[in-house]
């Protein structure tokens, strides 16, 4: 049975670095990854707070939020 991870980002280079890191790391055996650009889906901003995450880019593992680097804040992409 397959887990989900959600990596939510916005689009700037450190977050497409890592989403690429994160997409290579993760075994699609145990983890169904969706990524989400928040700057892209503005509509998903409340679905990333209800998640924990605080900035971007950051990766929700089983309901907890892990935040890879300070890249921006949720209120910057409101």
């Amino acid at each position: 049975m397959t887990k989900k991870a959600v990596f939510y980002h916005a689009g700037c280079p450190v977050c497409v670095e890592a989403e690429q890191n994160v997409a290579q790391a993760l075994d699609p055996a145990r983890y169904n990854l969706e990524i989400v650009h928040l700057g892209q889906q503005k509509g998903r901003v409340k679905e990333a707070e209800t998640a924990g995450v605080k900035s971007v880019p950051a990766l929700v593992l089983d309901g907890h939020p892990f935040h890879i680097n300070f890249g921006a804040g949720l209120d910057a992409l409101k």
